[in-house]
């Protein structure tokens, strides 16, 4: 998955890059990290390797101090660049929450924010603070971390090359992406309610795959209802909301479906790592999230188990249909 990519497909996956903009997906072939035994990738043990070599110690969370000596000009340059970009982008178009969640957190918009900082706004409004990593973390430990209301943030910036290229999430994706609507409550608990949801079947492959699935449709490239918005939408996902191309392209593009919420409907369909998504799912409120809070992911995956998957740019006689896409400029590949 994302953060799998941190969590995509939930065997620390691969956010892989997109000609057009990246999203933050990347790619890994699974390892194994001798020293805490964890299911890690080439390109996490690189990166970790990275960071012991730069005196930079990881805990046995995979938690480290932020580094904020080691950010220079360019590294708060490019973060000005990209907090410009997006929050501007995002007026009229990010939902209520997100937009209100940024200004209560107040993330600093001329530097690259001090985690501390943040947690001493985000952390009495909802128990949620941030710990900084040094790059994607086995899922085991991501789970651990959410359901203790963790939520796990890069601590390096991208370079000035790769504003809108990128293949592995950096702060700006996990702080600016993730962390406003940590501070909504309804869904704080949804966040945290899915890391124990997964914790609890992180011994399961199938149950794993569809949390993924619901992982990257909701927190990562969810739409919501709203009749100020295009199309009586707004955004709310972490992947479109730190992506120019992909805010625009969630919106306003003619080429993608959006679809009503549906849970199952959800976790049998198949998504695109590589591309912006051919469909999006649409909730009509957060609370439609929370009621997941008690989600037996090992028994729907039972139940399921047999049952047809769905292309990432199917639609279906049941769906509630928002918007039916033209398919203009998909990918003719197989999906994730």
């Amino acid at each position: 998955m994302m953060r799998n990519y941190r969590i995509y497909p939930y065997t620390i996956a691969h956010f892989a890059p997109k000609p057009r903009e990246p999203r933050s997906t990347l790619a890994c072939i699974p390892t194994t990290d001798a020293k805490q035994g964890y299911p890690m990738s080439t390109v996490v043990t690189a990166k970790l390797k990275e960071q012991f070599d730069a005196g930079l110690e990881t805990r046995a969370d995979f938690t480290i101090d932020q580094p904020l000596a080691r950010y220079g000009d360019v590294d708060h340059a490019v973060w000005t660049q990209l907090y410009t970009r997006q929050a501007a982008l995002l007026r009229g178009r990010a939902c209520d929450a997100f937009i209100e969640g940024l200004a209560r957190i107040g993330l600093a918009p001329d530097r690259v924010p001090s985690f501390a900082d943040v947690n001493r706004r985000l952390e009495p409004a909802t128990g949620w603070r941030i710990v900084a990593v040094p790059g994607l973390v086995p899922d085991a430990v991501f789970f651990e971390h959410l359901a203790n209301r963790r939520f796990p943030v890069t601590w390096w910036m991208r370079r000035p090359d790769q504003l809108d290229y990128l293949q592995e999430p950096d702060c700006f994706h996990d702080l600016f992406g993730h962390v406003p609507l940590l501070i909504d409550p309804v869904f704080a608990d949804y966040m945290h309610a899915y890391g124990r949801a997964a914790l609890r079947v992180a011994d399961d492959a199938s149950a794993l795959a569809l949390l993924a699935r619901l992982y990257w449709y909701t927190v990562e490239f969810g739409l919501i209802r709203d009749t100020r918005g295009e199309n009586g939408l707004r955004i709310y996902g972490a992947g479109i909301v730190s992506s120019k191309g992909e805010t625009l392209y969630s919106l306003e593009s003619a080429s993608p479906n959006r679809i009503g919420f549906d849970l199952e409907r959800v976790m049998r369909t198949r998504y695109r790592i590589d591309t912006f998504q051919k469909t999006y799912f649409v909730i009509d409120d957060f609370a439609q999230l929370f009621a997941l809070a008690d989600l037996d992911a090992r028994a729907l995956a039972a139940r399921l188990a047999g049952a047809p998957e769905h292309a990432a740019g199917a639609v279906l006689d049941g769906d509630h249909v928002l918007t039916r896409g033209t398919g203009e400029g998909w990918a003719a590949d197989a999906d994730a």
